[in-house]
């Protein structure tokens, strides 16, 4: 289940329905027959239970990152006994989507941040 949930310290620039639709292209196109895409308003933790999943997926950037998730998961199993495992962003750490939508604003290249289908939602 990837879940697409409110953030009230990021400032969303697509609408949900449209990140949800074009998050199940790029699934589709990969072959993942088994992943379902939602939309939650409540916390993602609660949505993890609604949805029976047992463990909680997150990207982390960097250590500033880690700080954050990690208090996330404590307080997430707490709440519910729900895991956290982190997998971090690799040679794209360094990269924030404000840096993509930059870059794109200045007509530079992103194919190699994010999916083809990403990149046709930024176009718009």
């Amino acid at each position: 289940v990837v879940a697409i949930a409110k953030n009230g310290q990021k400032i969303r620039r697509f609408p949900k329905e449209e990140m949800k639709v074009t998050i199940e292209q790029v699934i589709k196109r990969e072959g993942l027959d088994n992943v379902k895409v939602i939309i939650t308003n409540n916390l993602v933790v609660d949505a993890a239970i609604e949805y029976g999943c047992d463990t909680l997926i997150r990207g982390i950037r960097n250590g500033m990152d880690y700080e954050k998730e990690e208090s996330l998961a404590t307080l997430n199993e707490e709440l519910s006994g729900i895991d956290t495992i982190y997998i971090r962003a690799g040679k794209l750490g360094s990269i924030s989507s404000s840096m993509v939508m930059e870059l794109h604003q200045y007509n530079k290249d992103i194919t190699s941040y994010v999916p083809k289908e990403i990149k046709e939602l930024i176009k718009k």
